[in-house]
C-alpha cells in the first residue's frame, strides 16, 4: 500500500504552488467511457470516496483533475433519492447574514455562481443538460432586521451586486407577489436554481470520463493497521484498499461512525412540494426564487416544470435506509398558507410532487471537513447544514486540495473541524428540522 505522505508527495512534485490558482473546472475532459466500472479488491486507488453526494463526488472530480487515481464507492450510486444530493432542484445565492460563518459562505457561494455557470458552458459541448438557472433571489422582510444588514454587509465587502427595494417596486416587477406588510426586500439578480438530481449524475458522468472509477456497493470500515484504514469491506466478501480514505455519507455518518458522529449530527428530513402552476407568471424566467419567514423557493423551471417550489420545515430524522421519503398530508398546510400570504392566484394549486431528504447539521452549523480523530488516513467531509450543494464546485475543490496537503490554511481547517461539541440526543431521535429563512 502506498505511503500517504509518499503519495502526497508524488502527486505534487512539479506541479508546484501554481495548483493553488488552477479552476478545476479547465480544461477539456477526454471521452466518457460508456459504463461505470467497478473496481475489484486487487486493484487500488491512491484514494477510495465512500459516498456519491455533493462531498464525495466534486472532491472525487477535482481530485482525479489533480492527478490522484480515485474510486467512488456508493450503494444507491450518484443522484439517487435516498441522498440529500438527490432531490429535484437546489437554490444558490450568497445571502448568508444571518450565520457567524456567513461571510465565508457568502464568498464561496458567490465564486460558485461563476462555477455553475461555466459548468453548464463546458457541458454544452459534451451534450450534457443544463443545469444552472439565474433566476435572481428576493428575501421578502416585515422590516429592517440584522439578517438583511449583516448580508448586505458581506455583499458590499465582496462586491456582489443587489438591490434593496420597496413594496411599490416589488409591485411593479412582479405584480402577482402580494406584499401586505413587506417594507423591504433584498434582491440578488446573480443568484439561481440548480437542477440538483441532473447536477450530480453529470459530476459523475464527467468523472469517470475523465479517468475515476465509479463503484455500486455498500461500503463498511475494514481492516485496521495500527492507525490507519487498510481497506474498507463491499458487498459479497469483496474489500477495497486505498492510501487515503474519504467518507462523505451525509445522513449515513452516525450509522457509519455511530460513536463518533452519532451525537454530533442531527439528521432531520425536510419537505419540498411542487405546485402546478397556472401561467408563464410563475415560470422561469419571469420571477425570482424567493425567501420568506419560515419559507424558501423559486418559479418552476422549464422545460420539465416540475413546478413552483415551496420548502418548509419537516418531521424527524431516521435512519436513511429506511425512512419514508414522502411528505405526509398533515404537513401540506403549511406550504398552502405561504401560497395564500404572498402568492394568491396560486391558493388551491394542485401538487404536482413532494420530495423529503435528510439534511445533516451540526452542532456550530458548519460545513465538516477533518481527518478522522483514530484513523491517520480517514478524512471526513459532510455537515452540509442544508447549504452544502450550492457550494459544491468549490468545496469539492478545496477538500481535495487538503487532502493532497495542497490547500492548508489553518484558519479554515478550524473553521471545518470535527466539532467538540456534541447534541444531547443522538442523531435518530432529533427535533423538527428548521424552517428555512
Amino acid at each position: 500500500m502506498i505511503d500517504r505522505r509518499d503519495f502526497v508527495k508524488t502527486t505534487t512534485v512539479g506541479v508546484g504552488a501554481s495548483l493553488a490558482a488552477v479552476s478545476p473546472l479547465g480544461g477539456t475532459p477526454p471521452a466518457p467511457r460508456s459504463t461505470p466500472v467497478r473496481r475489484g479488491s486487487g486493484q487500488q486507488p491512491d484514494v477510495a470516496v465512500i459516498g456519491a453526494g455533493t462531498f464525495g463526488m466534486w472532491t472525487a472530480l477535482n481530485l482525479v483533475r489533480l492527478g490522484a487515481s480515485v474510486t467512488v464507492v456508493d450503494i444507491y450510486g450518484p443522484g439517487n433519492s435516498r441522498s440529500t444530493s438527490g432531490g429535484e432542484t437546489r437554490g444558490v445565492r450568497s445571502s448568508y447574514g444571518d450565520r457567524p460563518h456567513g461571510f465565508l459562505w457568502a464568498s464561496w457561494a458567490n465564486e460558485a455562481i461563476q462555477r455553475w455557470l461555466q459548468w453548464d458552458e463546458e457541458g454544452a459541448d459534451l451534450l450534457l443538460p443544463k443545469l444552472f438557472f439565474q433566476t435572481g433571489d428576493l428575501i421578502l422582510r416585515e422590516e429592517m432586521e440584522p439578517y438583511l444588514e449583516d448580508t448586505m454587509a458581506h455583499w458590499d465587502a465582496l462586491g456582489v451586486e443587489y438591490e434593496q427595494l420597496d413594496p411599490d417596486e416589488i409591485r411593479r416587477r412582479w405584480p402577482w407577489i402580494r406584499t401586505d406588510g413587506i417594507t423591504t426586500a433584498l434582491y440578488e439578480p446573480q443568484a439561481g436554481v440548480v437542477r440538483a438530481r441532473r447536477a450530480i449524475e453529470s459530476v459523475a458522468q464527467r468523472f469517470v470520463a475523465e479517468g475515476g472509477e465509479l463503484a455500486y456497493a455498500r461500503a463498511a470500515l475494514g481492516d485496521r493497521v495500527g492507525g490507519s484504514l487498510s481497506s474498507i469491506s463491499l458487498d459479497d466478501d469483496d474489500s477495497l484498499s486505498a492510501s487515503t480514505y474519504i467518507f462523505a455519507v451525509g445522513p449515513w455518518f452516525p450509522k457509519v461512525f455511530p460513536d463518533l458522529m452519532g451525537n454530533r449530527l442531527r439528521i432531520p428530513v425536510g419537505n419540498v412540494f411542487y405546485f402546478a402552476v397556472p401561467d408563464e407568471r410563475f415560470m422561469f424566467p419571469n420571477m425570482p426564487s424567493y425567501g420568506v419567514p419560515g419559507c424558501t423557493g423559486w418559479p418552476a423551471l422549464g422545460r420539465d416544470h416540475r413546478g413552483f417550489r415551496v420548502r418548509t420545515g419537516g418531521q424527524p430524522g431516521d435512519d436513511p435506509d429506511t425512512s419514508d421519503r414522502w411528505v405526509p398530508p398533515e404537513a401540506h398546510e403549511r406550504p398552502r398558507a405561504i401560497l395564500e400570504q404572498y402568492f394568491p392566484d396560486l391558493v388551491g394549486a394542485p401538487v404536482s410532487e413532494t420530495r423529503a431528504c435528510h439534511y445533516e447539521f451540526g452542532p456550530g452549523g458548519q460545513f465538516l471537513v477533518d481527518t478522522h480523530p483514530e484513523l491517520d488516513n480517514v478524512w471526513l467531509a459532510g455537515s452540509g447544514s442544508a447549504e452544502a450543494f450550492k457550494q459544491g464546485p468549490i468545496l469539492g475543490e478545496y477538500i481535495a486540495k487538503r487532502v493532497l496537503g495542497i490547500e492548508d490554511d489553518p484558519e479554515l481547517a478550524t473553521e471545518f473541524a470535527l466539532p467538540e461539541e456534541e447534541f444531547e440526543e443522538d442523531s435518530f431521535t432529533t427535533r423538527q428540522p428548521p424552517d428555512p429563512l
